[in-house]
């Protein structure tokens, strides 16, 4: 049996988009066996996929360690890929493409372009139609690519939830990484009062991170934990998917909320817009504003004020 791989090591947004592009490898290559190369992060997670047979961890060391590049060329030659798919498209892909793989058929982004085409062209596209495109450079059919469906990842978490919640609840994420303090929205207390006093038959919750363990104590709301700790990325899931609705900072669960289908709103500063990042849906709708800190609560409020009031 031939193998194929798949390279994407992150992030958590850029790993729930792929699943509809994972999809359609799988129908493609249906008698062939299908490893993905990524981080420790997500492992566990996309052990559970139903696209893949196996999951092959990248340590992502520098590459002057010779030790290491030893190492995964081995892996490399172990499985002798007949085809890879760099979802990752970057110098690091590149250089394993260059240097340690042994010329198998390759899918990326720099061969998707079309002629006269430059990578920043490419890169101004939606991100879903980025991966369509590079699917189809290589003459695989993409049904699934524009439509990722993010449900596999789900699991059932309802002894959790009873614990902490009574009513029908919404999720808000009011984070992002620090690096990216420029996409965090700063009036979500204000906004959670403001639901609090005209919708009492809703519950307010959030799920912190490991790094958000400390701050989530100055939000005014429930924070959703396992015993304390933190959901990982499958529990997570499943309670977006319990929620009402939701609202969040453009990061990783706005991505999961909008690929589970569930009803929310995220907020966009001029770091990016939501076409390019491919996260709007029917369901699933943007503010885009030049300035976060220039949106103000009552606005935010003014747009999901009928979709709450839906909720009973």
């Amino acid at each position: 049996m031939s193998n194929i791989l798949i390279i994407k090591h992150g992030s958590l947004g850029d790993i729930v988009q792929i699943s509809g592009v994972l999809r359609d490898i799988r129908e493609f290559h249906k008698d062939k066996r299908i490893f993905l190369l990524t981080t420790k992060s997500y492992i566990d997670l996309l052990k559970k996929c139903p696209y893949l047979d196996e999951i092959l961890l990248d340590k992502r060391f520098p590459r002057w360690n010779i030790l290491y590049l030893l190492n995964l060329r081995k892996i490399f030659n172990k499985y002798t890929f007949t085809n890879v798919y760099d979802l990752q498209n970057s110098s690091r892909t590149l250089f394993y493409k260059n240097f340690l793989l042994n010329s198998p058929t390759w899918c990326s982004a720099r061969i998707a372009l079309k002629e006269g085409e430059k990578k920043s062209d490419f890169k101004n596209e939606p991100v879903l139609k980025r991966f369509e495109n590079q699917l189809k450079s290589s003459n695989i059919r993409t049904e699934y690519s524009l439509k990722p469906d993010f449900s596999w990842a789900i699991e059932n978490i309802d002894t959790i939830i009873k614990k902490s919640l009574k009513k029908k609840f919404i999720l808000i994420f009011p984070f992002c990484s620090p690096q990216l303090s420029h996409k965090k929205w700063p009036y979500f207390n204000e906004l959670i009062k403001l639901i609090k006093t005209k919708h009492n038959n809703i519950e307010v919750a959030l799920a912190p991170a490991a790094n958000e363990m400390i701050s989530a104590k100055n939000i005014q709301c429930t924070s959703i934990t396992n015993n304390l700790l933190p959901l990982n990325i499958m529990e997570l899931a499943g309670l977006i998917k319990r929620a009402s609705f939701v609202i969040a900072n453009d990061t990783g669960p706005a991505h999961i909320a909008a690929h589970l289908g569930s009803k929310g709103l995220v907020l966009f500063g001029s770091h990016t817009t939501p076409k390019r990042v491919s996260i709007e849906t029917d369901n699933f709708n943007a503010i885009t504003v030049g300035d976060l800190k220039k949106l103000k609560p009552e606005e935010v409020y003014l747009k999901i004020k009928d979709k709450l009031q839906l909720i009973n």
